[in-house]
């Protein structure tokens, strides 16, 4: 048995000990990841797109007007008897910091003129108990509760939506961030799930242990997030999703606690764990996560590929997946990503190459890893690939959580830039692709704003792999409706080619328009009994997931 906090966090604004540490509010993370566009891109942007490169000027958080606080004195001193005074927020920096997710709308949001919409009050609970008490309270008093982890969304997950409620918070679980049992013979800890992907994997790394979760969110989304979301790590091909990862969950409802998960296996009817690993906080909070750890890699090995069309490589890596001979990490970037985002079609590590880059790494035992990257790399030359070496891999380690950085970067200078992603199996990839690509293609051409779309696999299985979009365009005038528009295509092309609405970024407030082609009537009408029965009065995270 442990019980190991986070290390602390300085705050950001000294003499405000309301505020708390986090992101930016109008941009991915950490001013210091911000910086201007090098002067080759500006360029590029100008002759591609016909934008000046010029950034524009950023507010200061305080200057943007918020929709007056609805939480009445009797509700707050209600919220502060649970948490104390301290844990109770109706700060302006709070409550802006709390308005919405990260995607490319949610950050257009922010930063367009007019009142802002943010919750009545941020709620920091320190413990399970803690929550329950808030969720009980707020479902006698009609509050709205949006659970709050990270704040990395980009489907609308974490919007204030009030529904029927007159008024909102959001339940901020940053203090629940304690390792609370390490299990190192069956290799399982206990994680609070507040503690982000940092700080998760400090605690662990005191113990031997890794959990080896590195989703493009890990600096700051959160365990409880990664759960509530079924997230998808980098590392997938390695160490599988998150939702593989779990063992236990704790679920605090509106109506009791859940505890779930009692062995590695159950036949004890359905797994109710399924219920909320991808309930977004819209059936209960998840206070505490047990997953599956393993023991600190002894050594890591690189490779990169190149291929000469992403078919070829889309075969190589379901020869090799479906082999057996899985890297840690395996992704591969069409032609487009690869000759721009990545600027790789010309001089890499000393080779010529064109086409598609394929990464691959290898965790765990000196013999291990040579045994495996031996097999994958006879796999991947014998089906049309040829060794980059190891420094493009490393290169794309160094970078890989810097690509929201960039985006911020092109949204300061009139370029949209947006992502999206789908799954569907092998045989079906190469359709869906193409119907995706003209789908977005065709609707920000018509729009007047034509766009270069890039995708890469970044997940695989023995059936199937996901595909990771990117899309770059000039912004038009209204750019939240260019982009709604142009999401809307894809997600009814995704739908018509067979492939799932989402593959990891969760459904929230953005996907929720497809849930039914995903799920049918029938499965609707399920998650709604569910919905009522958990959660009677409807106070858990309205308008998310749930048609």
């Amino acid at each position: 048995m442990v019980d190991t906090k986070a290390p602390a966090t300085s705050a950001e604004n000294p003499g405000e000990p309301q505020v708390r540490a986090g992101m930016v509010w109008d941009a991915w993370g950490a001013p210091s990841g911000h910086k201007p566009l090098p002067e080759q891109i500006r360029g590029l942007l100008a002759q591609v797109f016909g934008v000046s490169g010029e950034p524009v000027t950023r507010r200061d958080e305080g200057d943007v007007p918020l929709r007056a606080t609805a939480i009445t004195s009797e509700q707050h001193a209600g919220l502060v008897a649970v948490v104390g005074a301290e844990n109770v927020s109706a700060d302006h920096r709070d409550r802006l910091r709390h308005a919405g997710g990260k995607s490319t709308p949610d950050l257009l949001r922010r930063r367009a003129d007019g009142e802002q919409d943010a919750p009545d009050a941020i709620v920091f609970p320190a413990d399970h108990d803690e929550v329950l008490a808030i969720l009980a309270y707020c479902a006698e008093n009609a509050i709205a509760v949006v659970p709050f982890g990270g704040g990395t969304s980009v489907v609308g997950g974490l919007d204030p939506v009030r529904g029927r409620f007159p008024t909102v918070i959001a339940l901020d679980l940053r203090r629940l961030d304690t390792l609370t049992d390490v299990d190192p013979i069956s290799g399982t800890a206990t994680l609070g799930a507040g503690l982000t992907g940092p700080q998760a994997e400090e605690l662990l790394a005191a113990q031997g242990l890794s959990l080896g979760h590195f989703p493009q969110s890990f600096e700051y989304a959160s365990i409880g997030g990664f759960a509530a979301t079924r997230s998808s790590g980098q590392a997938s091909a390695g160490y599988g999703r998150f939702d593989d990862m779990i063992q236990r969950l704790r679920v605090a409802t509106p109506g009791g606690s859940l505890d779930l998960g009692r062995a590695p296996a159950s036949a004890a009817g359905p797994d109710l764990r399924e219920l909320f690993a991808g309930s977004e906080g819209t059936l209960g909070v998840i206070t505490a996560v047990t997953v599956r750890v393993h023991p600190v890699p002894e050594t890591t090995a690189y490779q990169a590929w190149s291929f000469p069309d992403f078919t070829t490589g889309a075969n190589a890596l379901r020869t090799v997946i479906q082999t057996g001979a899985n890297p840690t990490v395996l992704r591969l970037s069409d032609e487009a990503e690869t000759g721009l985002n990545l600027a790789r079609a010309g001089d890499i590590g000393g080779a010529t190459v064109g086409g598609c880059l394929a990464i691959t790494t290898f965790e765990g035992t000196p013999a291990h890893v040579e045994a495996r990257k031996g097999e994958a790399e006879a796999l991947l030359t014998a089906a049309g690939g040829t060794a980059l070496g190891e420094t493009p891999a490393r290169e794309w380690e160094h970078g890989r959580f810097n690509a929201p950085y960039l985006r911020d970067a092109l949204l300061d200078v009139g370029i949209l830039c947006e992502t999206l992603e789908t799954a569907t199996e092998w045989s079906n990839l190469a359709n869906l692709k193409a119907k995706v690509t003209q789908a977005l293609t065709d609707s920000l051409t018509a729009q007047g704003t034509p766009a270069l779309v890039m995708c890469h696999i970044s997940h695989t299985y023995q059936t199937g792999a996901s595909l990771y979009f990117t899309v770059i365009a000039k912004q038009a005038d209204d750019p939240i409706t260019q982009w709604a528009t142009a999401k809307r295509a894809a997600g009814d092309a995704i739908v018509a080619a067979a492939g799932t609405i989402t593959h990891h970024h969760a459904v929230g407030a953005d996907h929720r328009p497809w849930m039914t082609d995903e799920i049918g009537d029938l499965g609707v009408q399920v998650l709604r009994a569910v919905k009522q029965a958990i959660d009677p009065t409807g106070i858990l995270n309205p308008g998310k997931l749930i048609p």
